[in-house]
């Protein structure tokens, strides 16, 4: 199987991103890169990863999603999580994988209005 590339679109200075894939090591990886190289490219000033069709994460993917966030962080991109399930959420939590600083929303529309405010607040 070819590795899946996660759709990465670009709106304004955001870049919107809906996770529709299983989530695999090599596809989380790979997410990483494309994401970082992204953003180095567009400048971005923010990121929303909606993870609605994300039903249940590893311990693996849920470290790539943290690093996903920090990383983002010190390329001058915020990052906004939408969507995020029930089983996800536990996972973040047993993993102790750090989202305080993660401002989060139900949907990608809510997404975008928390950015600007974080962005401009």
């Amino acid at each position: 199987m070819g590795k899946m590339r996660i759709p990465i679109l670009k709106l304004h200075e955001y870049l919107l991103i809906t996770i529709q894939v299983e989530l695999d090591d090599q596809t989380a990886l790979q997410f990483q890169e494309d994401l970082l190289n992204k953003i180095h490219d567009t400048g971005a000033k923010g990121v929303v990863i909606d993870l609605t069709s994300v039903d249940m994460i590893d311990s693996f993917i849920a470290k790539v999603l943290g690093d996903v966030v920090r990383m983002s962080k010190l390329m001058g991109a915020q990052v906004v999580l939408t969507g995020i399930q029930p089983a996800v959420a536990i996972t973040l939590i047993d993993l102790g994988i750090s989202m305080r600083e993660v401002p989060t929303a139900l949907d990608l529309e809510q997404g975008l209005d928390k950015l600007r405010l974080e962005l401009e607040g």
